[in-house]
């Protein structure tokens, strides 16, 4: 996996949405995960015939 640097706004933000234990991949996979599943969703949306 490809090291991602972020910056202390963001780091902020991440610690924010994150619950105990839960390290910075884990997050940031889990906001991927979302981003994909609502992306498909926003696609797959307007493909109404």
């Amino acid at each position: 996996m490809p090291k991602v640097h972020f910056d202390e706004a963001t780091i902020e933000r991440l610690d924010d949405l994150r619950t105990e234990d839960q390290s910075y991949d884990e997050i940031v996979n889990e906001l991927i995960d979302i981003y994909e599943a609502e992306e498909l969703t926003i696609f797959h949306g307007g493909d109404v015939e």
